[in-house]
């Protein structure tokens, strides 16, 4: 009787932490942005940026900006500029997430 009781015990354990590590419906990490080619927030989250100005041009670029300039970063870690967008003259900014968006 001695090996069934551990071997179900070390079965049950290991189910467990099967279970634990599965992710939940709700479950997600800010701090962590998924990629896509469109703009992917209304707001820029604060936080330290860690992007490059070429980074950040780039980035802009790839969803749909042209003629990025006047880039600065602002106290709150966001870069900003000025940009165009289908033929329109728009204020653009890029968060530590690596979110794009415009001002309005």
């Amino acid at each position: 009787m001695k090996g069934p009781i551990p071997l179900c015990v070390a079965a049950s354990l290991m189910a467990g932490v099967a279970l634990a590590q599965t992710a939940q419906p709700g479950d997600h990490n800010p701090a962590v942005a998924t990629t896509t080619n469109s703009n992917d927030s209304a707001t820029p989250a604060s936080g330290s940026n860690s992007f490059s100005e070429g980074q950040a041009k780039s980035r802009m670029a790839d969803r749909g900006y042209a003629n990025v300039a006047d880039l600065h970063k602002d106290n709150e870690g966001v870069w900003r500029g000025k940009a165009q967008r289908e033929g329109q003259s728009v204020e653009v900014w890029l968060d530590y997430k690596g979110n794009v968006g415009e001002s309005h």
